[in-house]
């Protein structure tokens, strides 16, 4: 890894990839998302100061636990001043993210436990299905299996119907 000599206040976009381990293109990504930020000198060249490898390492271990950037932006704007986040910023941030990660954390355990059902039975029921109608949410609309378009007659041959028809509905899996 580069060393940057201590004098230096200021790094390049190449410096500050090679430290932080982000590609040049995430790098200004962040900065097109406010994530992060530069001066440009006067020959229009960025330059980012050394505590922004910390504003980078903070948003990538948000990100790789699943923290969107827009949420990561926000947590960064309630900074003061924009400074760089302290391990107790980062304490505080990511106890207040624990509920939202152990929400995803539980629907992808439903999702997992309830695999294995769906693809042994392969009909994707409304009624049954948990992954093609979690919590039964169209239960509300209609009952029974999912209803398939089924294309009839000159309709399947790219015909119109009159107008005001409605396609027949279908139901799949036998229901």
């Amino acid at each position: 890894m580069p060393q940057i000599p201590e004098k230096l206040q200021e790094l390049t976009v190449g410096q500050l990839a090679a430290r932080s381990g982000a590609a040049v293109s995430a790098l200004h990504f962040y900065e097109s998302k406010g994530l992060i930020h530069s001066r440009r000198t006067s020959g229009n060249q960025r330059r980012f100061s050394r505590d922004t490898l910390r504003r980078v390492a903070f948003v990538r271990a948000a990100q790789r636990v699943g923290i969107p950037l827009a949420t990561i932006r926000e947590a960064l704007a309630e900074l003061p001043e924009g400074r760089t986040p302290t391990a107790d910023d980062w304490a505080r941030l990511s106890e207040s993210w624990r509920s939202e990660l152990d929400e995803r954390i539980k629907q992808l355990n439903r999702l997992r436990d309830h695999l294995t059902d769906c693809i042994g039975c392969g009909c994707l029921s409304l009624e049954t299905c948990v992954l093609s109608n979690p919590d039964d949410a169209f239960g509300e609309r209609r009952a029974g299996s999912r209803l398939l378009v089924e294309r009839r007659g000159s309709a399947a041959k790219g015909g119109r119907r009159p107008s005001g028809a409605r396609e027949p509905e279908v139901p799949c899996c036998g229901d």
